[in-house]
């Protein structure tokens, strides 16, 4: 087991929480080019984890009827309406090519907007701030290298609703405990794959071995550029990054915040080491002004004795 890391890359986060022997580090890919806005990973999240109803939220700007994620949504797809030139039309300006919108005929002569459809979920950070804020260990990290809440541990204190860089994790309104995708961990412990995968029509989500889908997902850009969709990029792939890289990582056709998306997200914690230095070396000095202060007036007084006692 090697000292636990809030930040840089982290190839074992499940050899750093102490699980020895683990299996590979498993994870999502999506691939938003594929999404079709069925929903049914939503529905199947909410069927196998016994979530309430809550897509009754039309907000009249968007077909989304679920909005974002929350306490009891933990699968997510957005409705993303774009304008687009007919056909597909030449590169924009900042390289990005635009997809054709299909016409009813099957066509794509005729429409000249286009939606862009992406299932989103918890991320499963390498380095999770909900984690690492945690004060009764609720949230842990599995075998699998996943980040999970055990709502009976859940305290409601809230913390971990700030630390996520993504503002992944809410507290339900009922009782103040904190919720979100548990990526089925009861399903990977018997050896089956999550129920939003397991329900995609088009394997616009797929789980598997993190290393294995981070190749795939390589491979699919390329194809994707080859075809001449240069908007096609990854999000959350990179090791490097501010959190080490997602357990959860996509395929987005424009640039993340389009998605809602923040473009270049850090680990909320990774600067509690110096923090931590800075407020030591705050106290230290603090602790030295009182000590100075007590100790100025007594040797002032002591001073004044000793002169009194000479002129005697």
């Amino acid at each position: 087991m090697t000292g636990h890391l809030l930040s840089g890359v982290e190839p074992d986060p499940a050899g750093d929480a102490g699980h020895s022997g683990a299996p590979p580090r498993a994870g999502f890919f999506t691939d938003t080019s594929v999404c079709i806005g069925c929903k049914a990973c939503e529905v199947a999240c909410k069927e196998w984890n016994a979530l309430p109803e809550d897509g009754l939220s039309l907000t009249g700007m968007s077909y989304d009827n679920s909005q974002g994620l929350g306490a009891s949504t933990w699968r997510h797809v957005a409705f993303i309406e774009q304008s687009a030139p007919v056909g597909g039309g030449p590169p924009t300006a900042d390289g990005r090519t635009e997809l054709p919108l299909a016409d009813a005929d099957g066509g794509t002569g005729g429409g000249d907007l286009r939606w862009l459809m992406a299932s989103d979920v918890c991320k499963h950070c390498t380095h999770a701030a909900c984690l690492d804020v945690c004060p009764t260990g609720s949230l842990f990290r599995t075998e699998f290298g996943t980040v999970v809440v055990q709502e009976d541990i859940c305290n409601g204190c809230g913390y971990c609703v700030p630390a996520c860089p993504y503002g992944v994790i809410e507290q339900h309104p009922s009782d103040g405990r904190a919720f979100k995708c548990t990526m089925c961990y009861d399903r990977l412990g018997a050896g089956q794959e999550p129920a939003c995968a397991k329900a995609c029509p088009t394997e616009s989500i797929q789980y598997g071995p993190l290393d294995e889908l981070r190749e795939r997902a390589a491979l699919r850009v390329d194809q994707l550029h080859a075809a001449g969709v240069t908007g096609a990029r990854l999000y959350g792939h990179e090791p490097a990054d501010g959190v080490g890289g997602d357990g959860a990582f996509f395929l987005l056709l424009d640039e993340p915040e389009v998605y809602g998306l923040p473009p270049d997200p850090v680990v909320t914690t990774r600067d509690l080491p110096a923090m931590w230095k800075h407020a030591g070396a705050a106290a230290l000095s603090l602790a030295g002004g009182l000590a100075l202060s007590f100790a100025v007036p007594a040797l002032k007084h002591l001073a004044g004795s000793t002169g009194r006692k000479g002129r005697r």
